[in-house]
């Protein structure tokens, strides 16, 4: 399979190929200064480095949903953007649920999962056996493990199950498990991390962006919410608010700009610095959808619709915090877009379906591509946190508490302007469910959450089939058929693919 030759020999052997040149005795020699899966990680530094590499892999632009925030792309949060030639056979398919097995990203995607994987695997199973602080080695341990709940939590929403790696010598032809198998080792691994981590307060700041004990509860919840398990979510929705570890920041802007980044709301990022390529620590997550043109940050795809420009209520701030129009100032900088681009698009009866815009959620100062890079992807907000337990306490016919969580976004929300945004006040279940919907995409616009909100909670096909949704085989990629290929059918593809 695949993702055993490329995936699962990260630490590769240098000079395997040697000629058959030179004496016995030289051949017999261990490599120098060659890292090996016999000679990494064997040391207090080596396991810093290796659960560093697995951060790292977090930053891979194609553990980004292939390079594109395809996500948000399929949902009706967001449409391909850029200008229209630009990804229209790569990225467009993804707009129009045309994709195929074959489609151009797939295979990245499930590759970079898996690359993340390993490296998880590899500090889950070398670093108990060095001699080290033992705290610290449990701490590392739980890192990883959560980073590998993180992992296959996004390979089980994307393609169910899928095979489960949990060492660094898999056997060459695996099957898929099921997703409740999948489900179970993340809970797995999520739990060990709750246990092990500390708190955020409990590490030093040069530690700032590391899992914390709150990301791995925060994270239970979100995979609870997704399994309709609502007394589990709320159970963990409440202990990282109760922990008085987090908050909301003041300025919805700061949630997801720069001021925010490792701040209070944070629980957990992707952290970056402004350098061009994952290997110095820089993150293409945000020029992928940068502004097109001028000024030039990025290529513009992920383009807000006007469905969600929409759906803010009158005079929400974070409409303002989520889209950046043409004739925009930010940050001293006006922005006038791509000349490719059409400023408004018409359908043929001369209605508007597509206005020149971006996202607010991405945006980096500075004056060049590159300041891009050093966007920090927020993973888990403390405001998700807060939705989550409200949507949870409603679930299980606790209004009154479902309100006060709710109306703490809201009331961050409206920057202290009472004329708008006021409390939800009703207790009427299937209300008050709606509600919560509508105030997630608000909140959460263009944060690659809408499609699997609107799949878990039943509502895709009736929201997206216009688009080209078909309920029972778009709740689900397809397996990459290279990957099918390679497994000489070990792999088996999804439904109605």
């Amino acid at each position: 399979m695949k993702t055993q030759t490329k995936l699962y020999l990260i630490l590769l052997v240098a000079g395997t190929l040697l000629p058959f040149t030179g004496c016995k005795k030289f051949l017999q020699k261990d490599l120098q200064g060659t890292l090996t899966q016999q000679s990494f990680p064997v040391s207090p530094s080596d396991a810093l480095l290796a659960i560093n590499a697995t951060y790292e892999s977090l930053r891979d632009w194609e553990y980004n949903s292939g390079g594109y925030p395809i996500f948000d792309i399929m949902s009706d949060d967001a449409s391909k953007g850029s200008n229209p030639d630009d990804g229209a056979s790569t990225v467009g398919p993804y707009d129009t649920f045309t994709i195929t097995p074959t489609q151009s990203g797939l295979d990245n995607y499930w590759n970079a999962l898996y690359v993340g994987v390993k490296r998880a695997n590899v500090v889950i199973e070398k670093i108990p056996a060095i001699t080290m602080d033992a705290n610290l080695k449990t701490r590392y341990i739980a890192e990883a493990r959560f980073i590998r709940g993180l992992i296959y939590f996004d390979f089980v929403r994307a393609w169910g199950g899928v095979p489960l790696v949990t060492n660094t010598t898999p056997p060459l032809k695996l099957q898929r498990s099921s997703a409740e198998e999948v489900y179970s080792l993340i809970i797995q691994d999520l739990n060990f991390a709750a246990e092990n981590l500390p708190l955020r307060s409990g590490y030093e700041a040069t530690d700032a962006g590391r899992a914390t004990q709150g990301s791995a509860k925060a994270l239970l919840a979100r995979v609870y919410l997704f399994k309709h398990d609502f007394i589990n979510a709320e159970k963990y929705a409440l202990e990282v608010i109760n922990s008085t570890q987090y908050g909301l920041e003041p300025a919805y802007i700061d949630a997801n700009g720069v001021n925010g980044n490792n701040g209070v709301e944070s629980v957990f990022e992707i952290g970056a610095i402004q350098v061009e390529g994952t290997d110095g620590g820089g993150n293409q997550y945000a020029n992928t959808q940068g502004v097109r043109g001028t000024p030039n940050r990025g290529w513009g795809f992920n383009r807000p619709t006007i469905d969600l420009r929409k759906s803010f209520a009158t005079g929400d701030p974070r409409y303002r915090g989520t889209v950046i129009n043409l004739g925009d100032t930010l940050d001293g900088v006006r922005i006038l877009g791509d000349g490719p681009t059409p400023d408004i698009t018409y359908d043929t009866h001369g209605n508007v379906i597509e206005i020149e815009c971006y996202s607010r959620k991405v945006w980096v100062p500075g004056d060049n591509t590159i300041t891009q890079y050093g966007c920090h992807r927020r993973m888990i907000r403390y405001a998700d946190v807060l939705l989550m337990a409200s949507e949870a306490l409603n679930e299980n016919s606790k209004p009154g508490d479902a309100l006060i969580y709710l109306n703490l976004v809201r009331q961050r929300a409206r920057q202290g302007n009472a004329s708008i945004l006021p409390d939800i006040t009703t207790t009427d279940q299937t209300e008050l469910r709606n509600a919560i919907y509508n105030e997630r995409r608000s909140e959460l616009a263009m944060e690659g959450w809408r499609f699997w909100d609107l799949v878990r909670t039943g509502r895709a096909a009736q929201v997206l089939g216009p688009l080209g949704f078909i309920a029972g085989k778009n709740e689900l990629l397809p397996i990459p058929q290279s990957e099918i290929d390679i497994s000489q059918g070990s792999l088996t593809q999804n439904p109605n693919w």
